[in-house]
């Protein structure tokens, strides 16, 4: 029997704000839904200035919907984690380009 094994290429970058520190992985998966500590981006962040923070570099690199989002992220306030996940989107999109 031979096991298959699927690994999706993706971007990693580490984003810091104060005391958060975000692991950031980009997937080349149009479409999909964010995930930020295992929940929906919607739901970790209910505020929507917080997911426009987060969502400006992709909407200043024009890559709005290329990717799906994978983030951990832990310490801090919620804007210091909203911060630091826009750092880390950022570092992983230079790494893409």
């Amino acid at each position: 029997m031979t096991q298959v094994e699927t690994q999706q290429e993706y971007y990693y970058a580490t984003g810091k704000r104060k005391t958060s520190i975000a692991r950031v992985r980009l997937y080349l998966d149009d479409g999909a839904p964010a995930l930020v500590n295992g929940k929906l981006l919607e739901e970790y962040f209910g505020w929507k200035p917080w997911q426009y923070l987060i969502a400006e570099p992709f909407q200043a690199t024009d890559t709005a919907g290329r990717f799906r989002l994978v983030v951990q992220v832990l310490g801090g306030g919620v804007r210091s984690q909203a911060e630091a996940i826009r750092h880390g989107i950022a570092r992983a999109l230079v790494v893409y380009d």
